[in-house]
């Protein structure tokens, strides 16, 4: 969304050290650099005190705060660590989104800087885009899989995926398997392709999910 984006402008201006290019922000939010002279003239038409011009480079000028985030330390402490564990996951863009989530945090509160936490773990699925997957599990589309199982035979299955689970070694995606008219739950590193289809499961997730959630060992 454009406002998100533009709140973002802001926070990359406030946290900057020195001017920062419409090149420099486009290629950290990933959009081109016309879109970022849209957005800067916007947000100074709005007087947000940006200040600067093309070619040389963007400052924010002193003082302007936005609404401050209601965390106490321990809390932003917590929300710090979980962030930081995301690069555990191999969800690449869920990592970006964790980046930017962090320097806001930074922004509005004053984190210390001994929590760290390892990038070990899963995975990096490299046949699927875990962002197309969550996107799927939202707008209840099925996904078509090949699916290779830990004895490496591989299967066609269709699936109404209805939750990722990050675990340490893996990301699970469970879901109600077509095929084997049950849940099932597949490892993201085994899926060799992935399709999103025409036919969705519109209004099922939530009693998917329910009934899911009722036969799991775990409490999710």
């Amino acid at each position: 969304m454009r406002s998100a984006r533009m709140f973002e402008i802001i926070q990359l201006l406030r946290s900057a050290n020195g001017p920062r290019t419409a090149q420099n922000i486009a290629d950290i939010l990933e959009v081109t650099k016309r879109t970022i002279y849209r957005d800067i003239a916007s947000l100074q038409s709005m007087r947000v005190p940006i200040e600067g011009e093309a070619g040389i480079g963007y400052v924010m000028r002193p003082g302007y705060n936005l609404p401050p985030v209601n965390f106490d330390i321990e809390e932003a402490e917590a929300i710090s660590v979980g962030l930081s564990m995301i690069s555990r996951t191999g969800d690449k863009s869920l990592e970006k989104a964790a980046l930017r989530a962090m320097r806001k945090l930074s922004e509005a509160t004053q984190l210390s800087e001994n929590l760290f936490s390892s990038s070990w773990g899963a995975k990096i699925p490299g046949h699927i885009d875990l962002a197309e997957i969550r996107n799927a599990i939202r707008q209840e589309t099925k996904l078509g899989l090949l699916y290779q199982d830990v004895e490496h035979k591989s299967t066609k299955r269709k699936i109404r995926p209805i939750a990722l689970v990050y675990y340490a070694e893996a990301v699970v995606i469970a879901a109600w398997c077509e095929l084997r008219n049950d849940f099932r739950h597949f490892r993201s590193d085994r899926i060799l392709s992935c399709d999103l289809m025409t036919e969705g499961f519109e209004g099922e997730g939530v009693e998917l999910r329910r009934k899911w959630a009722e036969v799991q060992d775990t409490d999710f």
